[in-house]
């Protein structure tokens, strides 16, 4: 599509040169070539990997034919018990070796048929059996974020992509391993776990604007740990909308709305009082999260009766995060906006700025506040870009993470 973030092989180079010292696999037969040459031509010899009749394989092993005094003529990879379909693999430049890409079903028996030709025409036949190991259970994507329902799959410059499983996995490398992202344009980014069923993508910075990007989960047959394995793959196509970036501050008491790097609205602003009550707003670099026209409001922690309870209506409304911040209508401080921090937490601003707030908000632009004693958890909603790149990378299991065209 563009640009791929590309892992590291597996050891494909080591395993292929280990084939030209096992003898050949599975039933050969020779056929053609000219009987009235002297001496006769020698045949080419096959060499498979796994070896005829391997038990217990790996679903992520590479599948490794190569010929020897001969080129390859066709090699196929099909399930013949307990799974359907065949391995898709490439053939090197010379003819000399093929190997399998993806991944083969666990509990599957797969039949390896390879022809290849020498120099005088002499034909050589090869049929080979090997049986991967056996699944436990399987394990598939819950949810995957940004989705059609909440984004319309055009995002802002900060979206994150968040897949959930529905099952703990233990082999993160196995899995992370074959959760790739396409762009149109070059990107740098990482996944990063924050727990044994969530999995997160971000850019090292925000994605360039109106980038392409692609998600493919290639999971079917990928082992997650303890015996399960993956049962299907998803894909995923978004397209991430124009640069737009808000900062406010508490101590100015203003938004700045900036779209492609130009002022486009500046909103006076009320936000958290903070008091006994700690009704701060979190600094940081928030994204919004939804964009709801009504939302009802309550007091977190504080029953009816009790000081400081509230319960109200509130309109246009843009959620920051998951402690209850939004940055939201508020006709009632219209007065303070601009001047003076009076909210339960919330940036207030007024019902015109609100309504156009959130008619010209994607999900995923990025709201940073500062000014405030209270800062922003990378885990309170979406607060991915709380953590420094280094941080990220922490919680990735592969470290080493290029750009290139696809």
């Amino acid at each position: 599509m563009g640009h791929a973030i590309r892992r590291s092989a597996r050891g494909v180079g080591a395993l292929a040169l280990a084939l030209l010292t096992v003898s050949c696999s599975g039933t050969t037969a020779v056929r053609g070539g000219d009987a009235s040459q002297t001496p006769e031509p020698v045949a080419a010899a096959i060499r498979v990997a796994p070896l005829d009749r391997a038990t217990g394989v790996p679903t992520d092993a590479t599948v490794l034919v190569a010929a020897q005094g001969g080129t390859l003529q066709k090699v196929v990879v099909r399930a013949v018990k307990g799974a359907r379909g065949s391995l898709p693999g490439i053939l090197s430049a010379d003819g000399t070796q093929w190997r399998s890409r993806g991944t083969a079903a666990p509990g599957a028996t797969y039949e390896v048929s390879a022809t290849a030709v020498n120099e005088a025409g002499a034909v050589t036949e090869t049929t080979s059996t090997f049986s991967t190991v056996k699944s436990k259970g399987t394990f598939a994507i819950e949810s995957l974020l940004p989705s059609e329902d909440l984004t319309g799959l055009t995002v802002g410059v900060g979206m994150p992509v968040m897949i959930t499983f529905d099952r703990e996995i233990t082999d993160r490398v196995s899995v992370e391993r074959n959760l790739l992202v396409s762009t149109s344009k070059p990107v740098l980014g990482a996944w990063h776990w924050f727990d044994s069923r969530t999995v997160h993508f971000r850019p090292k910075t925000f994605w360039p604007a109106h980038t392409k990007v692609r998600v493919e989960a290639r999971l079917a047959g990928v082992h997650g740990g303890g015996g399960l394995y993956g049962a299907a793959n998803r894909t995923l196509d978004f397209r991430v909308g124009r640069s737009q970036i808000t900062r406010g501050s508490t101590l100015t008491h203003h938004l700045i709305v900036r779209r492609d790097g130009r002022v486009v609205r500046r909103i006076p602003m009320s936000a958290g009082k903070g008091g006994v009550w700690k009704y701060h707003t979190t600094s940081g670099v928030h994204l919004a999260m939804s964009r709801e026209p009504v939302t009802i409001m309550v007091s977190p922690g504080i029953g009816p009766g009790s000081p400081g309870y509230y319960r109200m209506t509130v309109y246009n409304t843009v959620r920051i995060s998951n402690s209850g911040e939004y940055v939201h209508s508020a006709p009632w401080s219209v007065g303070s906006q601009g001047a003076a921090n009076v909210s339960h937490g919330c940036v207030n601003v007024s019902p015109a700025n609100a309504k156009w707030f959130i008619d010209n908000t994607l999900i995923g632009d990025p709201i940073i506040i500062t000014g405030t004693p209270r800062r922003l958890e990378p885990t309170n909603g979406w607060g991915h870009w709380q953590e420094d790149w280094k941080q990220w990378l922490k919680w990735s299991s592969l470290k080493h993470f290029t750009t290139e065209k696809a």
